[in-house]
């Protein structure tokens, strides 16, 4: 089979189209033959290995999944003999960050993993960013328990995970203010941002507005620079370390000092993500961004894209499937 394979860490030049052998499955797994998959940050910074922290996962030296990809779309070629919730047949979609495999025609998938038949009406390349931003999204949401009413503030309201939260968010109830460029402002008005901020005109976190929650989602901001938003018991979230590595730090001591706080919460991936996810398509609450499409054999084109931190929500990767 076919797959993007990159046996070091480097630029997206150690990624090579090539010819491997396709996946075996165990009794309690799937093969899927793969229709879409996206090009995102977590498989730029397991391709990279960076920040290095990442290698104590990957690989100190070397990579050991050498072919990455999260979140996929396609449809199951065979299951294993314990496999009782999926046949033959199925289009599924779904995440798998750790064994990654999903930049190929072909992965193998445990069927406890975070997997679902597919939203019907809805193409391969529609549903595959379905998963891996909005899982964080969703995590962050649910640890911060935001409720209806409640007022937050979203930076990086364009990027897969914070196209996401903002929809997560409005589903919710909420009332959110969204942080973009000019040119974004249109797009994250259609996915329900009440109130937009441009930072291109002003920085957002001179904001006259007072929140309950800050969410970061492109990790571009920190604690201290937010803490003037946030209500005298209002919470900042990010999807990064953080200066210096301190958000997880920070998680554990704010909440001891009291009034304002820092979360750095574990995202939770199972079945019923994936299928909370499919409701949310189903019901139009949730629909992912997606920026480009390319191709399999130009996945090199879509990481230097990604890179930028120019994309609009997603970068999906069709996947020429060979019989």
């Amino acid at each position: 089979m076919r797959a993007a394979v990159h046996t070091r860490y480097g630029p997206p030049e150690v990624v090579q189209v090539t010819e491997i052998a396709k996946p075996t499955i165990k009794a309690d797994e799937l093969l899927i033959k793969v229709h879409a998959t996206t090009v995102n940050r977590t498989d730029c910074g397991f391709r990279a290995g960076k920040p290095f922290i990442v290698r104590f996962f990957s690989g100190l030296t070397r990579p050991r999944a050498t072919v990455l990809g999260n979140e996929f779309a396609g449809v199951v070629e065979a299951i294993g003999s314990e496999v009782r919730s999926f046949e033959v047949g199925d289009r599924v979609f779904g995440y798998h960050d750790d064994r990654f495999g999903a930049h190929a025609e072909y992965l193998s998938i445990s069927e406890s993993k975070p997997l679902a038949t597919m939203p019907e009406g809805l193409t391969f390349e529609e549903v595959a960013p379905s998963t891996e931003g909005s899982h964080y999204a969703l995590s962050f949401i649910r640890a911060a328990k935001i409720e209806a009413g409640q007022d937050v503030l979203v930076y990086g309201a364009t990027g897969a995970i914070g196209s996401a939260a903002v929809q997560l968010l409005i589903a919710l109830g909420a009332n959110v203010t969204a942080v973009c460029s000019t040119e974004s402002v249109e797009l994250v008005q259609g996915l329900g941002a009440e109130r937009v901020v441009d930072y291109t005109v002003k920085d957002f976190t001179e904001d006259w507005e007072s929140y309950d929650v800050v969410l970061d989602a492109v990790g571009k901001s920190s604690f201290s620079q937010c803490k003037p938003l946030l209500r005298p018991t209002g919470l900042y979230l990010s999807s990064d370390l953080g200066p210096r590595s301190q958000n997880p730090i920070l998680a554990l001591i704010t909440p001891i000092l009291g009034g304002k706080r820092v979360k750095f919460p574990i995202p939770k991936q199972d079945q019923g993500m994936a299928r909370h996810f499919k409701e949310l398509i189903e019901s139009g609450k949730f629909k992912p961004v997606i920026d480009r499409t390319y191709p399999l054999d130009q996945i090199v084109e879509a990481y230097r894209y990604v890179e930028t931190g120019q994309k609009i929500g997603n970068v999906v990767i069709s996947v020429q499937s060979s019989n």
